[in-house]
Order: C-alpha cells, then structure tokens, then sequence
C-alpha cells in the first residue's frame, strides 16, 4: 500500500468508524471472547477516567550485583489492585468501529501473514484479530495456542500446518497451498506464534508470495523473545545492566564445522554486559552451556529459562551457567521455552514477587 492509498484507507475507515458509532444503542456491550462486538464509547471513556483515577504508584529501590533496580507497582495498597484494576478497564474499553475497520480491510485472493504473540490471545493486535475472524482460512503453527483458535468463528477454515511429528507439514506443502488458496480468491492468514519473521520463516514464505505473484501483507506479532522475559520480571536491557540484546536459534549443533553462529563473539556479548536470548534452544542447552563457557563466559553468569510465557502452564526457572543443566531437570522445563543470558535475569529477584500479584 503506497501513502496515498493509505490515506485513503483511513478516510474510509475513519467514515466506517462515524457510521458505526451511530448505530450503537445505548445498552450496547462488548464481548468478552477477545473479538470486538458493538460497545458504547461514552462508557469506554468513562472506565478510563476512572481507571486514572483510581492508579495510584507504589516503588522501592533493590540492589542486584551492581544492577539497581526501581519496581513500580499501581495500586494505593502496594499490591498492585490498582493497576490489574487499570488493565481490566482499557481492555473493555475498545470499541466495535476498530475490528470492523480491520475486518473490513481483508481482500480475497490475499495471503496476511500474521504473528499470533507469545500465547495469550489478548496479546494478539486488533488488525490481526479483525482479520482471523473475517478469513476464509487460517493456516497456523503448532506454538499457536488452542485459546487462540477456540475463538475464530465457525465459518473459518483452521488448518493445522504444524512441522511437529507424526504430522509434520513441509514448508514447501504449506508455500503451495497458500499460493494455490489465494489464487483461488481466498483471503488466507498464515498465523504464526510470536512474530512471524524471528524465527517464523515468514521472510521465506513472502519471498515464495512474491516470485508467484501473490499479493501478501505483513501483520507484526508480539515475539517470545521479547515478551517471555518480560513476563518473568526480566528486563531485555537496563542502564545499569545491559545496553544489547542478541537473539539466536538454539536449534544449531554449536560445535558443527559451519555453524551459522559465532560463538566467541556470544561469550564476548555476554562477558561485556549484553543480553543473550535463546530461542528454541532446551534440547541442546547442555550444547549451547558448553560453547559458552569454552568461549569464556563465566560459571557464576545468572540464567533464566521461562517455558509457555502467557500461557497457563507458564514457568520459570533461574540459575547460573553452572547449574542451569540441573535446575532445568529439576523444575521439569520443557519445550517452548526461552532462555536468557547475562546480568539483567538477577533483576527477576527484585520484581518476581511483585509480578506474581
């Protein structure tokens, strides 16, 4: 979409979005099941006054190592009510105009690659929840939680092109059915856990769109990467911690003749402060322990691994680079999970409690 087709896609949408204002009673509502049904927008902004109201801030100062660390809670009780209050009242407080803005906007014969986040459906953007419920067909991951699909309406197509065994998908079979499903003028979302190009393949898959002439769109997603530190009381970077984050596949064997990976320049990383996140890495932790601490990063470095962020199974576990091994056996860590390396992960001690309010 070029910037003047954008312009006057909002000039539409902005015109949908009068018109369906209009429309609401005066008792409309919303539905609590993640799309966006009719919802009274004069309510809307009178949960948000009230939750600013009601936001009151609580902070203390810890000491990590040489990382000092602010913990900032809402709430007038230090408990956090406040904020959890705040967070329920914005996210009733979306109106039915923006998903039939977004839902409108989907054309058939059109491949959205679109990132499904970490897990929780609420961490899904409104473009790609108007477009899951107005697809024709979704084609999604194995990491793509069934709170996610339990919620598309019942005229969607759900295709599970998952590449876990005993039905693994190859990515070819996936990049023609997309191209053969969009050509037969369906509107098709390719959903994709996290963010569909860390690690998604999505890059590939919008290059294979483009050599076949398919019209394709991007929709960002909320990476685990990012969002399982988070949600762990693990801050990716900090001015007293951490000022790089480095990203990497945990798949590769570390010590392979032709890895992809420089593990010399990891440990360097590592050593001088920065961030270092594994993804899809628990299986061959043992691996990537080892190249680390050869390529000398210290025993005593703090470890985190955080398995299922946002899901209802999520847990987390932490350690240093020496007893990491045992603390993942011992706490059962399985597959998705993310681990985190470097100085930010003892900020966890400092905010886990207050997390878990």
């Amino acid at each position: 979409m070029n910037e003047d087709s954008g312009d006057r896609y909002e000039a539409d949408a902005d015109e949908e979005r009068r018109a369906d204002r209009s429309s609401l009673g005066p008792d409309a509502v919303r539905s609590s099941a993640g799309f966006e049904s009719p919802a009274a927008d004069a309510a809307a902004q009178a949960d948000r006054a009230g939750a600013t109201d009601r936001a009151g801030s609580a902070s203390r100062v810890g000491s990590v190592g040489d990382c000092t660390t602010t913990d900032l809670a809402d709430g007038t009780d230090g408990t956090g009510a406040g904020s959890a209050d705040a967070s329920t009242d914005r996210a009733s407080a979306g109106s039915s105009a923006d998903s039939a803005s977004a839902s409108a906007s989907i054309s058939g014969g059109k491949v959205y690659l679109v990132g499904s986040g970490p897990g929780d459906p609420g961490l899904l953007t409104r473009r790609a929840w108007g477009l899951l419920e107005s697809a024709d067909a979704v084609l999604h991951d194995s990491l793509v939680g069934d709170d996610v699909l339990d919620q598309l309406p019942e005229p969607v197509e759900v295709v599970d092109v998952g590449k876990r065994p005993p039905d693994r998908t190859s990515q070819s079979e996936i990049n023609d059915m997309l191209v053969d499903r969009s050509r037969d003028g369906e509107a098709v979302v390719r959903l994709k856990g996290g963010d569909p190009h860390v690690f998604g393949r999505g890059g590939e898959e919008a290059q294979y769109l483009a050599d076949a002439d398919v019209p394709f769109e991007v929709v960002p997603g909320v990476s685990s990467a990012v969002a399982a530190p988070g949600v762990a009381g693990i801050p990716l970077t900090h001015r007293d911690c951490a000022s790089s984050v480095t990203v990497i596949t945990g798949h590769e064997t570390p010590d392979k003749d032709e890895s992809a990976l420089d593990w010399d320049a990891l440990a360097d990383t590592v050593v001088s402060g920065g961030t270092l996140v594994v993804l899809m890495g628990v299986r061959r932790l043992s691996n990537n322990v080892a190249a680390l601490r050869e390529h000398g990063v210290p025993a005593e470095t703090p470890v985190a691994m955080v398995q299922k962020a946002t899901w209802g199974d999520e847990r987390t576990v932490s350690a240093t680079l020496a007893t990491i091994e045992d603390a993942k056996e011992e706490a059962g860590i399985e597959p998705p999970a993310v681990t985190v390396v470097g100085d930010v992960v003892g900020v966890r001690s400092e905010t886990s409690e207050w997390l878990d309010r």
